[in-house]
């Protein structure tokens, strides 16, 4: 099939004599792209949790895939929303199995459609990351692991996570990046956590950000530099919305890009 495709073009190229020499290469150029897309895995995205973070994932893979082919070759992405409402719905009444149905069904449309190989758009959904795996016969890539990985590369040991109140309170995402050797921070204070929890929920889900609110994340992550924290991991997908690397002096791990880059390896076969 390779072979007649690339006769084929060939007799197209010989036989049309009013294409330049330019536009032979462009034609060219165009195969050359298409046999890339050809090569590269399909990945999906369970997304919506929020939509706004989701348009990150899907913004920094295509991005990264642009960049690897230093044109605008973009990736065999596939993208399923989940309804946001309805999930915290379910968190607030404690159906956390109700969530990991929704996840399921998800994973499973992404993959009659293609998808090889899903990810969680976002850091929550992995408290039921195992009941979701146990029902999927094609891998769900942990945002845990391609965290822990991250810190690992700098080197450092101890770091402060930020998330919802489902994630600091509960190990589903913090055990498992200790489990790679590293130690990990939590606020303990419930008024902190609560108050962390609320601005997710009712400011950065809905994309608005509020300045009283990123000063007062600010203050916690610069309390914590006094427990030893030599840096933070953003560990609710929202998060990367307002704080920046800029705004402090110890290092950023936002697990947005740090999973978006983990779909990529996939994608790119790394």
């Amino acid at each position: 099939m390779k072979v007649y495709f690339y006769l084929l073009l060939t007799l197209v190229l010989v036989s049309c004599n009013d294409i330049n020499i330019e536009e032979k290469k462009e034609l060219v150029k165009s195969v050359d792209e298409t046999k890339n897309n050809q090569k590269m895995n399909v990945l999906g995205l369970i997304g919506g949790t929020s939509w706004h973070s989701t348009i990150e994932y899907y913004s920094a893979i295509n991005e990264t895939v642009n960049a690897h082919f230093g044109n605008n070759t973009n990736p065999p992405l596939l993208v399923y929303t989940l309804n946001q409402a309805e999930v915290h719905r379910f968190q607030i009444e404690n159906k956390w199995d109700s969530i990991a149905h929704m996840l399921v069904n998800a994973g499973l449309n992404l993959n009659n459609a293609g998808a090889e190989v899903v990810l969680f758009c976002a850091n929550t959904p992995h408290k039921v990351y195992d009941a979701v795996q146990d029902k999927l016969d094609f891998p769900v890539i942990h945002i845990a692991d391609a965290t822990a990985k991250a810190i690992h590369k700098r080197g450092l040991k101890k770091v402060l996570f930020l998330g919802t109140k489902y994630s600091m309170q509960e190990n589903f995402i913090t055990k498992r990046i200790e489990d790679n050797g590293i130690d990990i921070l939590v606020p303990k204070d419930q008024e902190e956590i609560d108050e962390l929890h609320r601005i997710i929920i009712e400011e950065l889900t809905y994309g608005t950000i509020v300045q009283s609110s990123k000063e007062y994340v600010l203050n916690v992550i610069q309390k914590s530099t006094k427990e030893g924290a030599e840096g933070v991991v953003l560990g609710c997908t929202e998060f990367p919305l307002m704080i920046f690397q800029d705004d402090l002096e110890i290092p950023i791990f936002d697990t947005t890009k740090i999973h978006s880059m983990a779909g990529v390896d996939f994608i790119l076969k790394k």
